[in-house]
């Protein structure tokens, strides 16, 4: 504390946020429990982004709700974690980086608990929104701490870490949150990770025990954290039960776009005018960090809609099961490893704007790869895209990070880190809705005219009833067979669209001007 107290004026903010050479890195085997540790606690967070999401039904059920109602679980969670995202770098300053952490992290095993033992809807929802408040600042300080307890030498491989929680997370979710309603109780959803979340807490405890933590005074502003609640909230709803109520169609979802449209007008005023604002809009003046930020946020948006889409279709449309699909997107894991220490040397050989632009590119090949995909493609078949997509993947976070950082000045760099978490998130939250809404609207779209086109359905039913089948048998057949399709097509198209997506992303870095000399792969925090 005695070292933030003092630093000069004007680069306090980024020694209290980073703090590398008072905390120090650390090596042996307490760098490898510390890295478990450290990177566990982004893993459950990201991982309660999705892992309620094949129970709604049953946790509906259960409650006594409908499943419609049941979607606040999901929701409710994950406006508040985008709300607190930006609050990361004041928190930081204001309490000790670590501290933060550590709270969080032990705060989110006892709401985790507190949710697991909920009796009723309300309290359920509740309890998600206090369990997304601490767990947005577990993102961003995770990646930091990581950071800080890595050799600077070795800092692509936190960076890398920290990724790969991240990207893992979201897949696993669905496959824990089934398996465990499957074969335990819906509340063990929530107190499985409890235990374990509880138990990194008092590990990261144990092992950072006598570090340097440094804190600053810090003042926070109100009103516009208001703005940054209302605006936000009405926009992650609006995303997430716009499919539910026929989007525009519906009055409340007007509403919300009206109330998120004019709260965001009104928060991109203040924040401009305020002196010290929650999130300092004025970053964007630094061309670099606002083309990697954007890069960053649509990039990831396009990836989080692939890895969204593959296993709903494998899962609805191949017959696989949920561990299976699981297998067939988490392989991304072993060549993004492998691959982290060449990625890291080419950063700093080459323009790190190739090698996002090559990393976004290759996403976009893998992703156009699937487009020859049909309903006889074997397990290998699909995973052998999903592997090489790893090192594409390192090649997009670790060097755009970098970018970002090193575009602003040092005292600007603990919100620009907040502001870049901010905006990735929300642009994983809107592929998430949008890719969604475009799967199953292609779908009826494709099934509508694969029925206007046939012409000879008739005589196909005719053919299966000739073959033994009832008549309802044959026209259930005929049916399934054109739903089939047309998931197919419309899976397809998705994989078009996101393939667009991400080559429209690797222009964009193209507007950030080249970095002077080398830059620092672990800035990315």
């Amino acid at each position: 504390m005695s070292q933030s107290a003092a630093a000069p004026r004007g680069t306090g903010a980024f020694s209290a946020f980073t703090a590398r050479e008072p905390a120090g890195p650390l090596t042996g085997g307490k760098l490898f429990l510390a890295a478990l540790a450290i990177g566990l606690g982004n893993f459950l967070v990201v991982l309660d982004t999705s892992i309620a999401n094949v129970s709604v039904s049953t946790i509906s059920g259960a409650l006594g709700v409908s499943s419609t109602q049941g979607t606040w679980v999901i929701t409710s969670y994950a406006v508040a974690e985008a709300i607190t995202v930006p609050l990361t770098g004041w928190l930081a300053m204001r309490f000790g980086a670590q501290r933060v952490f550590i709270a969080c992290y032990l705060a989110f095993a006892v709401l985790s608990v507190f949710c697991g033992l909920s009796t009723s809807l309300g309290m359920l929802v509740g309890g998600r929104v206090m369990l997304g408040l601490v767990g947005g600042p577990i993102m961003p300080l995770s990646q930091l701490l990581l950071l800080r307890v890595f050799p600077p030498e070795k800092a692509t491989q936190g960076t890398v870490l920290w990724a790969m929680t991240t990207l893992v997370g979201p897949v696993a979710g669905p496959i824990l949150g089934g398996v465990i309603c499957d074969s335990m109780r819906w509340n063990d959803i929530f107190l499985l990770p409890a235990v374990v979340a509880a138990a990194g807490g008092l590990l990261t405890i144990f092992l950072l025990k006598g570090q340097p933590d440094p804190r600053q005074k810090a003042s926070i502003d109100k009103v516009g954290f208001a703005l940054l609640v209302v605006w936000v909230g009405a926009f992650q709803i609006m995303l997430d039960e716009g499919r539910n109520h026929d989007w525009f169609a519906s009055p409340e979802i007007c509403a919300l776009a009206v109330i998120a449209a004019l709260g965001l007008v009104a928060f991109l005023i203040w924040e401009i005018t305020e002196k010290n604002p929650v999130v300092d809009l004025k970053i964007f003046r630094h061309r670099g960090f606002t083309a990697s930020a954007i890069t960053f946020a649509a990039g990831f948006g396009a990836f989080f809609a692939n890895i969204v889409i593959l296993p709903l279709w494998l899962q609805q449309n191949m017959g696989y099961t949920s561990t299976w699909a699981g297998y067939a997107t988490g392989i991304m894991g072993v060549l993004a490893i492998a691959s982290a220490p060449a990625v890291g040397a080419a950063v700093n050989r080459f323009d790190p704007r190739l090698i996002v632009s090559i990393g976004l590119v290759g996403l976009g090949g893998m992703t156009a790869w699937r487009m020859g995909f049909n309903q006889d493609v074997t397990f290998l078949q699909m995973a052998i895209p999903t592997l090489l997509t790893g090192p594409f993947m390192v090649m997009l976070f670790v060097p755009v990070t970098g970018i970002a950082m090193a575009s602003v000045k040092p005292e600007e760099q603990a919100s620009a880190a907040g502001l870049s978490n901010f905006m990735r998130t929300m642009g994983g939250a809107i592929a998430t809705s949008l890719v969604q809404t475009g799967w199953s609207d292609a779908a009826r779209e494709n099934q509508t005219e694969l029925a206007g086109a046939m012409t000879s359905a008739s005589q196909t039913v005719d053919s299966f009833v000739a073959g033994g089948m009832s008549q309802d048998g044959a026209t259930a057949t005929l049916t399934s067979i054109v739903e089939s399709q047309s998931v197919m097509l419309a899976t397809l198209d998705m994989f078009a669209v996101i393939t667009v997506c991400f080559a429209f992303a690797a222009t964009l870095i193209w507007l950030a001007p080249k970095p002077k000399g080398p830059i620092d792969t672990s800035g990315g925090h």
